[in-house]
Formats: C-alpha cells, structure tokens, sequence
C-alpha cells in the first residue's frame, strides 16, 4: 500500500514538473515577444537621436583642424646667433584642406623653464594627406635649448 501511495505521489510531482516546465515556457516566449515590440519603438527614438547628434567627417574636420594638422621640426643657431627653425606640416584630414596655419613656438631652457612663446603663420593652403615644410629664424631667449611646435590654429580653404 505504501508502494502505490509513493508511486502516485510521484506522479504528481512528475505532472507538477512538466505543468512548471510548460507555463515558465510560455512565460519566457510571451516576455520576449513583448520586449521584441518595444524595441522597435526605442530603436526609432535612438536613430532619431542619432541623426541628430551625428556630423559628417567634413564638419568634424572643419571644427578642430588642430587635430588633423600635425607639425614637427627642429632647430639650430646660425653664425648670426638666430635660432633657425625647420619644421614639416602634414594634414592628415580626409575632406579639408586648411590655410593660414598659426604655430605656436614655445622656447625652453635645459632645465625645462618656459622661457618665451611666439607665433608664426604660414601662410600655405595644405590639401588632405599633403604635407609642406617651412623654415624660419628666431632671435630666441638667452639659455634657450629647445624649441616646442603646436599648431593652434588653421583656416579652411573653401
């Protein structure tokens, strides 16, 4: 007796289990159904969102031409005493080209004290990917040692 009281107790729960099984089942798809429809409504909301906040590589460009303007070049005394400054610019934007280049030269000393900064434009319009070089002559700060280079400005060739 006891034998068949356990065998039909096992059949319940075995019911129980697989009524479980079949209602957490439908819980799970009805659930991802109701997420899969809202995610069209906030997919819309973020692709409107995005239209506005995106800008195209030209006005990108156009907004921060120090970041796509890279300048490097170094320096030596000629008989005169003038530091003469040979430097290269390259324009590494894809859309822009940019002109009247406004470098910032900034002098050192061995210790590394600022000692002096000055600017010089160039004046060359540099085309996407294209480089220029230029060269110039300062009469730098007694104990100058180096010389910094940092483009900090540029206008955009239209």
């Amino acid at each position: 007796m006891e034998d068949t009281v356990f065998l039909v107790e096992g059949l319940k729960n075995r019911y129980k289990f697989r009524s479980m099984k079949k209602t957490g089942t439908i819980l799970i798809i009805s659930i991802l159904f109701l997420t899969a429809c809202n995610s069209k409504v906030d997919e819309k909301k973020l692709t409107d969102s995005y239209e506005k906040g995106k800008f195209t590589v030209a006005e990108i460009e156009q907004k921060n031409p120090e970041r796509f303007l890279a300048v490097s070049g170094n320096d030596k005394k000629n008989l005169l005493g003038q530091t003469v400054i040979k430097g290269n610019i390259i324009n590494h934007a894809k859309m822009v080209s940019f002109k009247d280049i406004d470098i910032k030269l900034s002098f050192y000393s061995k210790t590394g004290v600022l000692l002096e900064e000055d600017h010089e434009v160039i004046y060359e319009i540099l085309n996407p990917g294209a480089g220029k070089s230029f060269k110039t002559k300062y009469f730098a700060p007694r104990g100058t040692d180096s010389v910094a280079l940092k483009v900090i400005s540029a206008k955009v060739e239209k």
